[in-house]
């Protein structure tokens, strides 16, 4: 994979998808800011786990929730850099609970962490990178944003309205030099869902055409690409990482 850049900020990557995007990404030469909100130990072992695999890593926490540490932590980036190159809005949280029992703050708990972040992080990386007229930024959205899902309104609106804005963003951004593009992942597998029975695993893999979860290093991968030269010529697409599960 070909990139022209140098560094990439990846939010909420000290476990989960976001953890094997890190390292993926640093496996591909990029240096990787790896950032946390609480996990201090965890984005510590997997910059140490970049940095054994030869690659290159440094730890940055903040809540991407809060807006001026957000905007903190780019400043942070660039001083240190001279540049940030790409970004991954993976962080994100879920709050699940049937729309009848969802309380206002329910809501917009999680459209505050999953969309209202991302904006932040693309409004600020977007002010960036346009010096250079270069960058490319990569929003890890969701299947729920596409389809919607019972008990997860809160989700599903803020994954959807991740898929819209980044639309806006790749309009606004093009002529910079700059692209947005959304990867939507289906079912993965990953600590949240290894605590499924085997019967509950099986009633999803029944509506998966290939039959199994997909896994972390193929999100990281699809989400490699799109920030890669490789897709040059692709802005405001959503990349579907579900195994055949909805492909309207």
């Amino acid at each position: 994979m070909k990139f022209s850049g140098k560094n990439v900020l990846v939010t909420g990557s000290s476990r989960g998808i976001g953890a094997e995007i890190a390292k993926v990404l640093a496996g591909y030469g990029l240096k990787v800011w790896v950032n946390y909100r609480s996990g201090a130990a965890e984005a510590d072992a997997v910059k140490e786990a970049i940095k054994a695999a030869g690659g290159e890593a440094a730890v940055i926490g903040f809540d991407v929730s809060d807006e001026a540490a957000f905007i903190d932590a780019v400043k942070t980036i660039v001083s240190s850099d001279g540049e940030l190159s790409y970004l991954v809005n993976n962080a994100g949280i879920t709050n699940d609970k049937l729309a009848l029992r969802m309380k206002r703050d329910d809501f917009m708990s999680v459209i505050n962490a999953n969309l209202t972040s991302a904006f932040i992080g693309c409004r600020e990386f977007f002010k960036a990178a346009r010096k250079k007229k270069f960058g490319s930024v990569v929003n890890i959205a969701s299947i729920v944003g596409e389809t919607g899902n019972g008990g997860q309104t809160n989700y599903a609106a803020s994954k959807g309205g991740v898929i819209a804005m980044t639309k806006s963003f790749a309009i606004e951004a093009a002529t910079s030099g700059i692209r947005f593009n959304t990867v939507t992942p289906g079912f993965i597998a990953t600590e949240m869902t290894d605590v499924l029975s085997d019967e509950v695993k099986k009633s999803f893999t029944d509506k998966i055409p290939m039959n199994r979860f997909g896994n972390p290093a193929e999100v990281a991968e699809a989400t490699a690409f799109l920030l890669s030269d490789h897709s040059s010529y692709i802005t405001g697409e959503t990349l579907k990482v579900n195994g055949g599960m909805n492909m309207a």
